[in-house]
């Protein structure tokens, strides 16, 4: 994987804006994904001094705040002296007609016209008449123009994917292309982490992922002459705590009314296997609308949680799981934190087991492609599922017990791979009563199921399955460095 202007990762994108800045059409670009991300990072990387016209939103700026700064970034780039205009309609009138005098000059030089509009969502107060203003901007000039490029750009998903995206008015289908930036998988960050003089062993940077995710604003945080539990103590539990209070300002940055996003979240937090949308509504108190469907629609949009289904269930029987490992460890060890122990986390580190397991098979389903190249099976359709059962009786009227499997892969070519999660420090040993329990619970799952498809116990670990007669029972394995594999 390669740096481009110092951009770690993100080659798609790149290619994608490459693409983009040659076309031979007017294009209307909109590039979206939750804060801290890197999207302006990303695009002001990419495209240098290129600028024909660029503004910021103002965050909870009003109209006339937007307004006045509209005309300073005209002023800065025409090099001329600018009103501020009354409204939005005026404001893009004046845009236009500093552009039509840059239109013939950049033509001669076959050079694209480029616009960016970052925070986008902001510019869109309430009254202020911006998107109609903006859509009769595009449609009947900027459209056109066959060297204009429009990129714009927004930390509030939900006004992306819904107002601008899912526009049912005048801008219905105008964007021409969209790029969502997501967070960086283990092979990102930790080239990102040596790009900043970093010396980790992939099992720390792992633990780091846990607590922070792969948001590069995060990472940036970072001090390298710390060690990883140290660095946590300084992010989080510190007097000045930077991601202690970045909790409550991200859900208000990525949506318009919060509080529902922001109690959905904090419910699962403590169902950590996940509910269903019944179980989500009777928890929550709410009246069962289609708001609810939006807001879980938005948290899957952005990548908080993920909504998946159980080994034959259908599709009544979703479950939604909080998979955002921020929020996760927010929830668990920060949301409570009253400043007691600034080194809280330093000395709480023979006590995290479980919640480093738990993590973990997080970690694992956010590189399900990684896990599905080093099976051999990258290429073949698969569903991504859990399975639980409580006990039963079988068909002979022996009681069996209940059972639980987080990560199934079930392949189209009559396979399945039951998956078993363990983050530990060392290669993991499989004691005769585990692999007893293994065996049992495979052939509780067949019976259960009643698949008849190929059932392969698979391990994935830290660093492997120590090779003893226990051993003998799994037909796969997948270690921590090939999570860290480039897709």
């Amino acid at each position: 994987m390669g740096t481009f202007n110092g951009i770690i990762g993100r080659q798609r994108e790149m290619a994608l804006l490459q693409e983009i800045y040659e076309s031979p059409r007017a294009e209307f670009v909109a590039v979206y994904g939750r804060r801290r991300i890197g999207k302006t990072y990303l695009i002001d990387k990419f495209f240098g001094d290129k600028y024909d016209f660029y503004m910021t939103g103002i965050y909870e700026g009003t109209r006339k705040e937007q307004l006045a700064n509209f005309a300073h970034q005209l002023e800065f780039y025409s090099h001329k002296e600018q009103k501020t205009p009354k409204d939005w309609m005026e404001a893009l009138f004046m845009l236009r007609k500093y552009l039509e005098t840059l239109k013939q000059e950049t033509l001669k030089k076959e050079k694209p016209v480029l616009l960016f509009f970052d925070e986008m969502p902001w510019l869109d107060t309430r009254y202020s008449r911006f998107l109609k203003a903006f859509e009769l901007f595009w449609n009947e000039w900027a459209s056109k123009q066959d060297n204009l490029k429009l990129i714009v750009c927004g930390s509030a998903t939900t006004w992306m994917t819904n107002t601008l995206l899912g526009n049912k008015g005048g801008l219905h289908n105008r964007v021409t292309r969209s790029i969502y930036l997501r967070p960086f998988n283990l092979a990102e960050t930790e080239e990102f982490l040596v790009s900043r003089g970093f010396s980790m062993e992939r099992f720390q940077i792992a633990e780091l992922y846990m607590a922070i995710g792969g948001t590069p604003f995060y990472l940036n945080m970072l001090n390298r002459s710390l060690s990883v539990a140290q660095n946590i103590d300084e992010l989080f539990f510190s007097s000045s705590a930077p991601l202690r209070s970045e909790y409550g300002f991200l859900f208000k940055s990525l949506f318009k009314e919060s509080t529902l996003y922001r109690r959905v979240v904090e419910t699962l937090a403590k169902k950590l296997k996940g509910m269903t949308r019944p179980e989500l509504i009777e928890e929550l108190k709410v009246e069962d609308s289609g708001y609810v469907s939006t807001v879980l629609s938005d948290l899957c949009n952005c990548d908080f949680i993920r909504k998946y289904s159980a080994f034959g269930k259908t599709d009544r029987d979703f479950m939604y799981q909080l998979t955002d490992l921020y929020s996760l460890f927010y929830l668990k060890y920060v949301k409570n934190y009253h400043g007691e122990d600034e080194h809280y986390w330093s000395h709480r580190q023979m006590d995290i087991s479980s919640w480093e397991g738990y993590a973990f098979e997080q970690v694992c389903l956010h590189h399900i492609p990684q896990i599905k190249r080093k099976l051999g099976i990258g290429g073949i359709l698969s569903n991504i599922c859990t399975w639980s059962c409580r006990a039963f009786t079988d068909a002979e009227g022996n009681k069996q017990p209940g059972a639980q499997i987080d990560l199934i892969i079930d392949r189209g070519d009559k396979t399945i791979n039951l998956c078993e999660m363990k983050f530990v420090n060392h290669p993991y040993s499989i004691t005769p009563d585990y692999a007893a329990w293994l065996i049992k619970r495979r052939e509780l799952f067949k019976q259960a199921t009643g698949t008849k498809k190929t059932l392969h116990l698979t391990m994935i670990t830290s660093y492997g399955v120590e090779h003893n007669a226990g051993w003998q029972n799994i037909q796969n394995e997948v270690v921590l460095d090939d999570l860290f594999k480039v897709e």
